[in-house]
């Protein structure tokens, strides 16, 4: 990788610096009886706020305080023991705040590791060792409140992948947040150590590529299917700047992805999708599918920019008209649908049906990963503790996450 492109690798993942904020005492209701004492009170924690100074001990705060009661007598008890309360509350606020200083996003809500990791996760074992790349999601919507879906694919791919760093990119942490929002799924996300949640800058993103155009376009008009199209953007620029492996957020993965490299999966018999890419970084193969997006581009049929366009590129890579399952064409391979897409997107209310154990690992023996189809899953419920399809794999491949539903108040919860 050049200088100039690891210079734009960092800025892309450059962390949030983050401010400590400065705190400012409410008035008294009488104003002017108290002015004397918010005069000194005021001044002295508006000090101890700009410099970031720890505040000194109470009996220097009393001590200043005093200074001003004797032309107050007659309310000089009182003020002494607003003072105090107001002071009290103060150093207990300073006390109990975090320091997050120098932290790229801060963990928000009290989830203990241990409650879900009494030993350390799960990795697996053998195989060859980890090929350079991250395994990328991307969340191109304002969303920053995820769903259980989204967190069992990142602990399922983390799991998977223990040696490697799992970037979650969400364009809802670019406009200035400097933490993490409350939320039980950044913390739970937070105790693997290999993943990474950071903000997603688009503009950063598709700079130096032939979709920075066709971005600051989109920005201006309005498409029905806006936010999948720019999450198409978003993948084969990932591809083609950094390599790796990129995965939709309703994926649930089994398996080390690593040996897969410069691939693709079918997901019907002659028809690819985007749903999981794997390539080295500056792939022709990527160059095309972004030249593609911006030469053939329709953002109002669904599936334009995706299914149809890697497969289009595909069978012009290949120089055909028809894709042979399994076939591998200059280096590229179409990969068989049971390898991420076992369950046909016309099939997916089976996700929810009860499967036996057996049943389950003789359909998915040749199967990396397993696609949810959230698209149209979305909003199902979900009995978690039953034997459906999708409950054995949470209960297998993010087992975090199915502790978190299972002590949930209800025991049936959407997957989205």
């Amino acid at each position: 990788m050049t200088k100039r492109h690891r210079v734009k690798e960092d800025r892309l993942y450059s962390a949030m610096a983050l401010s400590q904020g400065s705190w400012s005492p409410a008035l008294p209701v009488n104003v002017f009886f108290f002015f004397p004492l918010l005069q000194i009170t005021t001044v002295v924690l508006g000090e101890q706020a700009l410099t970031g100074a720890r505040l000194p001990r109470m009996s220097n705060y009393l001590q200043k305080v005093t200074t001003v009661l004797p032309s107050h007598r007659p309310g000089a008890l009182f003020i002494l023991i607003i003072s105090f309360l107001l002071i009290a509350s103060v150093m207990f606020y300073q006390r109990t705040g975090k320091d997050t200083e120098g932290q790229l996003y801060i963990s928000p809500t009290e989830i203990r590791c241990e409650q879900f990791f009494p030993s350390p996760p799960h990795t697996i074992a053998g195989g060859s060792p980890p090929s350079p790349g991250d395994v990328f999601f991307v969340e191109t919507s304002e969303r920053i409140n995820p769903s259980y879906l989204f967190t069992c694919s990142v602990e399922s791919a983390a799991r998977a992948h223990p040696g490697t760093r799992v970037v979650v990119l969400m364009k809802g942490l670019a406009k200035g947040n400097v933490s993490l929002p409350s939320h039980w799924a950044f913390s739970l996300l937070s105790c693997f150590p290999n993943v990474e949640i950071r903000p997603l800058d688009l503009a950063e993103l598709f700079s130096g590529t032939p979709l920075a155009k066709w971005y600051l376009q989109a920005q201006h008009r309005w498409e029905p299917y806006f936010l999948p199209v720019l999450s198409d953007a978003c993948r084969i620029a990932i591809m083609w700047k950094f390599g790796g492996i990129y995965l939709d957020t309703d994926f649930i993965v089994l398996k080390n992805l690593k040996n897969l490299t410069n691939a693709l999966g079918l997901q019907t018999h002659d028809e690819l999708n985007g749903a999981f890419l794997s390539f080295k970084p500056k792939h022709e193969f990527m160059e095309l599918c972004m030249q593609d997006f911006v030469d053939n581009y329709n953002g109002w049929i669904w599936g334009r920019q995706g299914p149809e366009l890697v497969t289009r590129v595909f069978r012009k890579w290949c120089s055909i008209s028809n894709i042979q399952n399994g076939m591998i064409c200059k280096g590229v391979s179409a990969l068989p649908p049971e390898t991420f897409y076992p369950i046909p997107w016309q099939d997916w209310k089976k996700l929810f049906e009860a499967i036996s154990s057996s049943e389950l690992r003789n359909l998915l023996k040749n199967t990396y990963a397993v696609h949810v189809w959230n698209k149209k899953s979305h909003g199902t419920r979900l009995e978690i503790t039953s034997q459906a399809f999708l409950a054995q794999l949470y209960s297998q491949f993010c087992p975090a996450t199915s502790a978190q539903m299972k002590n949930s108040e209800e025991q049936s919860r959407p997957v989205m």
